[in-house]
């Protein structure tokens, strides 16, 4: 069979088939379309899911009648002025999204430009354009999506199911542009020129107010910006439904940016449970490539491992000041800073309180009353050694120690009112930090591991060579096609060469790996879990204050490594409210 070319209406439905997924694809490239006309006001009606009509009208500038003829034409655009790929200032500009839903839909546009005297029609199905009254704007109609692609309809799920994914996407766009107002079938509003909190609030739930963090930073370098909210450690989802990243203010899910946000939260959140967080990060357009699929959806970067590090570093150190703006907040009075300072992190731990708490590990006095639950303290607090000198015990951040209920518990007061600490949770954070700042023990090997590899997979696991190390793995290559390991973390028995291989995948995939990493977080997790105080444990005054004292100093000490909380606090008002003293 000869080779021909294939019909223009041909064309465009297989292009529709990489553009058009699904309505809410077709919602988005709308949207965006919208975006880009310079709109602050979007209005979105969908009917039967998409399947029925999608109509997307904007407020932006419009088109004349030429620019109307145009826009229907495959690759027809005005998003590419100077002809650069790489230089890109919009959310589309492929010049494929009208075309291919035209070619799967009935289409009309009405549209208004201040240049004309009147707006124009388009019905996109025959190409005519005639006057129409339409005076503001934009509006776009796609009826009976797919009608004339039955192959593809019956690949549509439930009018349900196509509606969940319009709203899903309709919320990723009102989050990039919180200057726009958005408007969906009269019953999702998000108001224009909305503080990007609330607007956060308003997509994720009234359960995030009070529980982000605010992450607003630049690289050493100076060519990175990122900015936004992620959430307390103690706030998470089953899913990771609530992640809204973006780049130069595009919607993306890239795993460059996924796989940094999980190794910033890993050894404050299970690894089954999700973070939430809306993040932007802003770089030159040459530093990143958006011409990866028509969905753009996903981007090249030029330098992945230089963005994960800088957004892992920025990350990690927000949640390491979650405890410092704690402990800060709950202190009413002004003189607090003149009367306490927090130590440095970098020497949090205090060797003398460590060692305290592990010799109340030998029988000592028995200063509580045996007949209650809680733990009477008995001990003149004058005589006790505190860690913090010449500051009174309610003005420690933790309070002063008053008990121990169910041998599970520490009870404290401080300035605002009740502190419960749970000791096991609190020790267990104190020795995961304490194990992860000093150097891994590694074991020298005689005889070094060898493990075959493709030599393109032996250049993959090269590349990560420095963080390899810094989990105690030291290796290099062995010839082209292998590389032989001389050193490993002591007593860790793992299946190397599949580890590798493994790691080798993830590179080559992603520009990372953090395999190893997470082996180490999860042994040293589970370490400190057995070599902590356990709930039940009888503990004495000394203790009790020696860990709160620890505590104090440790950083994300405000929930343990597995994302359970420390320690809550009931303000005095509460427990008013509670006895109806108020």
């Amino acid at each position: 069979m000869s080779i021909r070319v294939l019909p223009d209406f041909l064309i465009n439905q297989i292009a529709a088939g990489e553009v058009v997924e699904r309505p809410a694809s077709v919602v988005k490239e709308l949207v965006e379309n919208a975006l880009d006309a310079g709109a602050d006001q979007i209005i979105i009606d969908v009917v039967d899911g998409g399947r029925t009509l999608i109509s997307v009208i904007d407020d932006g500038k419009g088109m004349g009648q030429d620019d109307l003829a145009n826009c229907i034409l495959r690759h027809a655009t005005s998003k590419l002025p100077d002809n650069n790929l790489l230089n890109i200032n919009f959310m589309g500009f492929r010049g494929e999204a009208l075309p291919s839903i035209a070619s799967v839909s009935d289409m009309t546009i009405d549209t208004y430009n201040r240049m004309d005297e009147n707006g124009w029609c388009l019905d996109a199905g025959t190409g005519e354009i005639k006057p129409s009254d339409w005076e503001n704007g934009t509006r776009i109609r796609v009826a009976n999506l797919f009608s004339n692609t039955p192959a593809r309809l019956k690949f549509l799920r439930t009018d349900k199911a196509e509606m969940l994914g319009i709203i899903e996407t309709v919320k990723r766009l009102a989050m990039g542009r919180c200057d726009v107002g958005f408007v969906l079938n009269n019953k999702w509003f998000f108001p224009k020129q909305q503080d990007l909190l609330e607007r956060i609030i308003a997509v994720m739930g009234e359960d995030v107010r009070g529980k982000m963090l605010t992450i607003d930073a630049t690289s050493s370098s100076s060519d990175m910006h990122l900015h936004g909210f992620v959430s307390h450690p103690t706030l998470r989802r089953a899913s990771s439904v609530d992640q809204f990243l973006f780049v130069n203010g595009r919607p993306v899910k890239d795993k460059v940016l996924v796989a940094a946000l999980r190794a910033a939260y890993m050894d404050v959140m299970h690894a089954r449970e999700f973070p939430l967080c809306a993040l932007y990060l802003d770089l030159p357009s040459e530093y990143v490539d958006v011409n990866v699929s028509p969905a753009k959806t996903e981007v090249h970067f030029l330098e992945p491992t230089h963005v994960r590090a800088f957004i892992i570093k920025t990350l990690r150190a927000a949640l390491s000041q979650t405890l410092n703006q704690s402990l800060q907040e709950s202190q009413p009075k002004d003189d607090f800073k003149d009367n306490f300072e927090m130590p440095n992190v970098q020497t949090f731990f205090n060797t003398n309180n460590f060692t305290s708490i592990a010799k109340g590990f030998v029988a000592q006095p028995d200063v509580y009353d045996k007949n209650s639950h809680i733990q009477q303290n008995n001990i003149d607090t004058k005589q006790q050694n505190v860690s913090v000198s010449d500051v009174s015990d309610f003005d420690l951040p933790l309070g002063r120690v008053i008990g121990q209920l169910d041998n599970k518990y520490i009870l404290a007061q401080n300035q605002d009112g009740l502190v419960i600490v749970d000791q096991h949770a609190a020790h267990e954070r104190i020795t995961y930090e304490k194990l992860r700042l000093h150097n891994i023990k590694t074991q020298p090997l005689l005889t070094p591991i060898v493990v075959r590899l493709r030599e393109e997979d032996v250049v993959a696991v090269l590349t990560i060579n420095e963080e390899l190390k810094q989990c105690g793995l030291h290796l290099d290559a062995f010839g082209d096609d292998a590389i032989a390991v001389f050193e490993k973390p002591a007593d860790w028995e793992i299946d190397w060469e599949k580890c590798l291989h493994e790691i080798a995948d993830e590179v080559r995939a992603y520009g990372h790996s953090a395999r190893l990493q997470e082996k180490l977080h999860l042994k040293l997790a589970n370490y400190a879990c057995h070599h902590s105080v356990r709930a039940g444990q009888k503990l004495n005054y000394e203790q009790m204050d020696a860990l709160l004292r620890d505590i104090e100093r440790t950083e994300r000490g405000t929930e343990c490594n597995h994302g359970r909380p420390v320690y809550k606090v009931i303000r005095i008002s509460e427990l008013d409210a509670m006895f109806e003293r108020i």
